[in-house]
């Protein structure tokens, strides 16, 4: 048995350094936040002086610049064009924020139908494109090319030999593979006679995400130049994560902010997590490849899972599901009439220790915080994009945190916890935590550990897709006052992490809820700083400050 002081953050950033972009921080001098220690003890007494917190939605990014610099918005997030850098930071009422980050960008197949089922092709496309041209070209060189399944920055990466662009020899590959090509260029499917059929790849619009667009762009020409007949197909980003839920594409580009654990593997690639609105979006489906990510899930301690994670990653380079294209930095800018954000090596202040803290030198009472896309899903149950839960991470909370500046677990709705392993024959792991008992829902009643309870149960009775990784292994709960107790069918460092990440729901709403699917606007019930208060299409969420919060903000 161990006692734990934790708290888990499923989108903690935190990204190498590229001495290209070190002269580049010296030249806009961007704020990198110091390191000190989270102290929840250590707090002022005030209450947040935000009252009326508004995610502004501007889909346009020239028009995202112009709000933020003539006052309309305070807070613009994920900047990523090195134009929009040099300009903000010629702005003296703007700060700009920089952070490392657990960023990763990848090219994805459907490998349930050819072209991509053939493993030959998939590496051939790995190593026709070249990643270091992208970053140069497009980042300005503020970002990292990436060979890896997990991102720099994580402990776990294992490096891939092949780094370097090779049409020469991605061509051989494919000629010894049986593949030829027509009289056009286009390539002839092994044992077929007919080209293979143009293709699309799904990205955001260049409206929405400029430099997402312009990289679909050059990687439908880098696969073009291989003789794969494949132009880009933009659309509303809701659009298409819906058609990724669904298994509706050929392929697509996509952005993940990843954690510090590896189990994210296993969600991406085990075939278990091939369901509709699960993460293994590419549906790779391999015994060997599920032995080695079902030992980094179970792993037992630290040596397990680095060993686990090694062979897994090995088997990934060998099958190729995705292309991992590169990895970056965050930048966020904020107007400097605002005081007293949070910020350190590892986040901007667009994150909920700032909102706790923040402070207008004049005394105004409302934030507008840029929102570049419509959430496609307000429901907490089934939402998936990162544009929805800068939404709903203000208005619900999960048992564990992480220190902003340490990246250290730290208490949240629960406010202790312990992990042991039990002795009755075989080996599991048993959850012990303890919930605060100063806490109410936004609509007053006490929030207890029947609702860690039902929130759990909810979410495995239904499979619900987006969390049925984190509680499906998991064999009884149980509650005795303000305490829960969970017991897991086998024995798992990640089981702490998989649980206290988890958005905690009422139980009151959940007993009345029959189709987890659709959960109406005034369900929208959380423990968080801000409470829901309206949806405008095309314009803003509005979010109300709660009055009975029980967290105090941040120095």
């Amino acid at each position: 048995m161990r006692d734990s002081k934790a708290l888990y953050n499923s989108k903690v950033f935190a990204l190498v350094a590229l001495v290209a972009f070190t002269a580049l921080l010296f030249a806009f001098a961007p704020h990198i936040g110091a390191a000190a220690p989270f102290d929840e003890y250590d707090l002022p007494t005030d209450l947040l002086t935000i009252e009326d917190l508004y995610c502004v939605i501007i889909k346009d990014n020239d028009a995202q610049l112009l709000a933020l610099e003539g006052g309309k918005v305070d807070m613009l997030g994920d900047i990523a064009r090195i134009s929009d850098i040099r300009r903000l930071s010629d702005n003296e009422k703007i700060d700009l924020y920089l952070a490392e980050g657990f960023h990763a960008f990848f090219l994805g197949l459907n490998l349930r139908k050819p072209p991509w089922d053939r493993v030959e092709l998939r590496r051939s496309i790995w190593e026709v494109l070249d990643r270091k041209q992208i970053v140069r070209d497009v980042f300005g060189g503020y970002a990292l090319p990436l060979f890896s399944f997990l991102p720099p920055a994580s402990p776990y990466q294992a490096e891939s030999p092949v780094g370097e662009s090779n049409l020469e020899k991605a061509r051989e590959r494919l000629e010894k593979s049986g593949w030829r090509w027509s009289k056009k260029g286009v390539l002839i499917y092994p044992g077929q006679t007919k080209p293979i059929p143009r293709m699309k790849l799904m990205t955001p619009t260049a409206q929405v995400a400029p430099t997402t667009a312009e990289i679909a762009e050059r990687i439908c020409e880098s696969m073009r130049g291989l003789g794969i007949p494949i132009e880009t197909e933009p659309m509303d980003f809701s659009m298409m994560v819906s058609r990724l839920d669904r298994r509706d594409f050929d392929a697509y580009v996509i952005a993940w902010g990843l954690s510090r654990d590896p189990d994210s593997l296993y969600a991406f690639y085990h075939s278990s997590m091939d369901i509709e609105g699960g993460y293994n979006i590419s549906g790779i489906k391999l015994p060997d490849l599920d032995e080695a990510l079902e030992a980094l899930k179970y792993a037992k301690d630290e040596n397990e899972a680095r060993a686990a994670a090694r062979e897994a990653q090995k088997l990934l380079y060998e099958y190729v599901p995705q292309v991992p294209i590169y990895s970056r930095y965050y930048v966020t800018a904020l107007r400097n009439d605002w005081e007293n954000a949070v910020t350190s090596k590892y986040t901007t202040p667009d994150n909920v220790y700032s909102f706790l803290s923040l402070k207008h030198r004049k005394g105004r009472k409302n934030f507008y915080w840029s929102l570049p896309e419509e959430p496609r899903n307000l429901n907490p149950l089934s939402a998936g994009s990162a544009y929805d839960w800068q939404v709903l991470s203000l208005i619900y909370e999960s048992l564990l945190g992480t220190d902003p500046f340490t990246l250290e677990d730290i208490p949240w709705l629960a406010k202790s916890w312990r992990i042991e392993t039990t002795d009755d024959g075989r080996e599991r792991t048993r959850l012990f935590f303890v919930v605060r008992e100063d806490i109410k829902w936004h609509d007053g009643k006490p929030f207890t550990a029947e609702d860690v309870k039902a929130t759990i149960a909810f979410m495995r009775r239904h499979s619900i897709p987006r969390y049925y990784d984190n509680v499906k292994d998991i064999e009884d709960i149980k509650i005795q006052g303000d305490l829960v107790v969970i017991t897991f069918s086998q024995r798992s460092f990640w089981y702490l992490h998989q649980i206290g990440g988890l958005p905690i729901l009422p139980a009151h709403v959940l007993c009345n809820t029959e189709d987890w699917r659709s959960l109406s606007p005034d369900k929208l019930i959380g423990t968080g700083p801000f409470q829901f208060a309206s949806y405008k299409p095309g314009e803003y969420v509005k979010l109300l400050k709660n009055n009975n919060y029980w967290r105090r903000a941040v120095r």
